[in-house]
């Protein structure tokens, strides 16, 4: 399973489809060059996920997930 990188554009949440990888360190290595290029919009993110295909990537990454819990939220 490949690994696409991401820009995702707040406060929207659209999604840019940027690279693919087969391996986990180049497409680290591209994110995190991308992050540091310094031309991203403020809010704007850039994230690597692992899928099966484009269709799955853009689905796990448009899913809302709950926050963590927090020390003291057990009572």
């Amino acid at each position: 399973m490949p690994y696409f990188i991401y820009k995702i554009h707040a406060p929207i949440g659209n999604l840019e489809h940027m690279a693919q990888h087969a391996a986990f360190k180049d497409a680290s290595t591209q994110a995190k060059a991308l992050r540091n290029a310094g031309d991203l919009p403020a809010g704007c993110l850039i994230k690597v996920i692992f899928a099966d295909n484009q269709l799955q990537a853009e689905d796990l990454l448009s899913q809302v997930r709950e926050p963590e819990p927090m020390i003291g939220d057990d009572y």
